[in-house]
């Protein structure tokens, strides 16, 4: 008997969430417990900080996956916005916070020429003004920004500095 090549299963996600999960969890690989890290245990970028109930060493890929979709996807709205915007939004907010990654992407924006408020909500100025902006400006500026706020992270407190190459190329990805 002949077995018939089969297809990966379909994911039940939007095809913009498939692609930026795919690529925030090449950042956030798997259990870490780093004494430098205020969020203490961490699994898929998920912390014990942030979701002290779970058992962060057994949680698995698609109870990530699950989480980062019904958490920040939807919670934030991400999947409103230009894909490679949403989906860069989505990775920096989670490494972040959806604060200080709004306020990357509302400076980008007036670095675009694109007028709005620096106060990191993503609301629908926000979104507006980054459907009407040039999108690889856009982008570009953005990753700036980010950079930015990592290196002054890092020099605001010498504690972070250990991380700072990472999170440069996260920002620059």
């Amino acid at each position: 008997m002949t077995r018939q090549p089969t297809s990966p299963p379909q994911s039940s996600y939007p095809a913009a969430f498939d692609r930026a999960i795919s690529r925030l969890l090449r950042d956030e690989g798997g259990y870490v417990n780093s004494p430098a890290d205020p969020g203490g245990a961490t699994r898929f970028g998920i912390s014990h900080r942030n979701y002290p109930d779970l058992d962060i060493r057994a949680l698995t890929r698609e109870q990530a996956i699950a989480i980062y979709y019904r958490d920040w996807w939807l919670r934030y709205g991400y999947a409103d916005l230009p894909a490679t915007v949403g989906a860069k939004l989505f990775d920096l907010a989670v490494n972040m916070g959806p604060v200080n990654a709004g306020r990357c992407l509302q400076r980008a924006l007036r670095a675009c020429e694109q007028p709005v408020a620096d106060d990191g909500v993503v609301g629908e100025s926000t979104r507006a003004a980054a459907a009407a902006a040039n999108q690889p400006a856009l982008l570009a500026a953005f990753r700036s920004e980010a950079a930015g706020y990592y290196r002054a992270l890092a020099a605001a407190k010498r504690a972070d500095e250990e991380f700072l190459r990472g999170w440069l190329n996260r920002a620059y990805e």
